[in-house]
């Protein structure tokens, strides 16, 4: 008889959070939503832009060149739909979807050949919390120091900061606006809890000034 192999099914920060983020839903124009995305592939790379393996190590990622200004978001064209994250001036964070780090992994590992760097997979660390609607902005504004406005803040870029006293990656996706906050898993129901605190007030009316 062959004993049946069970592999281990990962298991989100805030899988039992689920019911009270889809509850938490505001609607109409100061609306707001708060969902997580889950075990996304993420893998900090560390190399000098300036060296030839940092071309060719965009180029086994899809891009043109990895990004080099402060703040700078590069998606791969084509179906792998992995961003590159800039995080300093020699290092990045490539985020993909679910189970893609291994092939991450093995694509800049080969692209590096000889070449000084670091890969490493780094997904189990961080998961995603995606905030959007009306109103999103303002509320982060109520815990984050940096200028959100999108004279300063905008799609395709990113930042270290902190928001609520917690460490996040925070991305603005889009104008509606979407925000994507990749935050340590230990902080992560922290991090939840204060946005649907901060989200409560945009279920009344605003009133008049």
């Amino acid at each position: 008889m062959t004993a049946e192999v069970t592999t281990p099914r990962a298991r989100s920060p805030l899988h039992h959070r689920a019911h009270l983020l889809a509850a938490a839903d505001v609607e109409g124009p100061r609306g707001v939503r708060l969902r997580e995305l889950p075990c996304a592939a993420q893998v900090t790379l560390r190399l000098d832009p300036s060296s030839p393996a940092a071309a060719r190590v965009a180029g086994a990622l899809g891009l043109p060149a990895l990004p080099v200004e402060p703040g700078g978001v590069r998606t791969a064209a084509g179906a792998t739909e992995r961003t590159v994250l800039w995080l300093g001036p020699d290092e990045w964070l490539v985020v993909g979807p679910e189970g893609d780090a291994p092939a991450i992994e093995a694509v800049v590992r080969d692209a590096l050949g000889d070449g000084h760097g670091a890969v490493v997979d780094v997904s189990a660390n961080r998961t995603t919390l995606e905030i959007s609607g009306p109103c999103a902005r303002e509320v982060l504004e109520k815990g984050c120091s940096l200028d959100l406005h999108p004279r300063a803040f905008g799609p395709g870029r990113c930042a270290q900061t902190l928001l609520a006293r917690a460490a996040v990656i925070l991305r603005q996706i889009d104008t509606g606006p979407t925000y994507h906050l990749l935050v340590r898993g230990s902080f992560a129901p922290y991090l939840a809890d204060w946005l649907l605190d901060a989200m409560t007030e945009f279920r009344s009316p605003e009133v008049p000034r």
